[in-house]
């Protein structure tokens, strides 16, 4: 059986950021769905990249990004996903190589850009994504390097693969590889609209492949097709083995053998950019259980890196997530 090497290994859409602040006003003369993830084509993305005020181009991804902080947080992880060979591809790589994340998979060659997701945030801290897949739909079941999956103690993957036909076989490819090698698997439903695109999917995979899921309050909503909180989280518990569910500054709620268990959020004095929070959060909380960490404990992670995440412009971390949760009092 193949070592485990790596805490995690997270597979997503390879992505790269392009910030920039705007106003309601802009969002509705533009039609973007606020505080949502509208899917766009490559002729609008070069469209909204040219209009976007001082944009800041950083690699993101959601699955990307948790993977980033879990390094943050001292913990050992790689990363399976799609560029294509473009500038912004080698950007991609290049940040994630240099946050200490080994991410091998090959090139995209003479096929479409590397994906971005123009990211508008407004005043109050939402931020509405406006994204091209690209290449990172392109991904297959080739691209799934088993080696480096088994050698991961978790497989963590990411809800928005499942919007292209190729990328979707991909990702329960990588998932039957790490089940059978005895390893755990997370899965992280995204977004909203996603869940509403792939709910009957959603379904199958987490009674039957994932280990731990992460979802916000709208999206398990929207997974079990109810508006009470409360029974939503009943039928997840039955569903799962562990879960977290996060409720922005209400905090979250960790599902495991016993009772739910609701952990604080961490104050903010200003929440300047959401871009990242959940993604932050699940990098916490997959570092706890990577360490053998009381499920408390994790969330209270997930809740560090979070609150870090959104005191500044950018998806990732700004700061050392591991100093952060050292001065909690938080070692592992």
């Amino acid at each position: 059986m193949t070592d485990v090497r790596f805490d995690v290994v997270g597979l997503g859409n390879a992505i790269v950021d392009v910030l920039s602040r705007a106003d309601d006003a802009f969002l509705a003369e533009w039609g973007i769905h606020k505080n949502a993830m509208n899917l766009i084509e490559e002729d609008r993305a070069h469209a909204l990249t040219k209009v976007a005020r001082d944009p800041l181009f950083t690699s993101g991804g959601s699955g990307a990004n948790t993977i980033a902080g879990l390094a943050s947080f001292g913990g050992s992880a790689a990363y399976i996903g799609k560029v294509a060979d473009d500038e912004l591809g080698r950007q991609f790589r290049s940040e994630m190589e240099a946050s200490g994340v080994p991410f091998a998979t090959s090139l995209l060659k003479g096929g479409p850009a590397t994906a971005r997701s123009i990211i508008f945030v407004t005043d109050d801290g939402h931020r509405s994504m406006n994204t091209f897949l690209g290449a990172s739909v392109l991904f297959s079941r080739n691209d799934v390097d088993a080696d480096v999956v088994r050698a991961g103690g978790i497989l963590y993957l990411e809800g928005y693969l499942f919007d292209k036909d190729d990328a979707k076989e991909a990702f329960v490819h990588a998932a039957e590889i790490a089940k059978s090698a005895g390893r755990k698997v997370a899965l992280t439903l995204s977004d909203k609209f996603c869940v509403d695109r792939h709910r009957a999917s959603f379904h199958q995979l987490v009674r039957n492949n994932v280990d731990i899921l992460f979802a916000n309050e709208e999206e398990l909503l929207s997974l079990y097709e109810t508006s009470d909180f409360d029974e939503a989280l009943e039928a997840l518990q039955a569903d799962t083995a562990i879960a977290a569910v996060t409720r922005s500054e209400k905090g979250s709620v960790v599902l495991g053998d016993g009772e739910p268990i609701a952990v604080e959020a961490v104050p903010v004095k200003e929440v300047v950019d959401t871009t990242g929070a959940g993604d932050q959060y699940a990098a916490g909380f997959l570092y706890g259980i990577s360490k053998g960490l009381p499920l408390e404990i994790c969330a209270r992670l997930g809740h560090i890196a979070a609150a870090e995440v959104i005191s500044h412009f950018g998806p990732r971390p700004a700061v050392s997530y591991k100093i952060l949760a050292e001065a909690a009092g938080i070692y592992a």
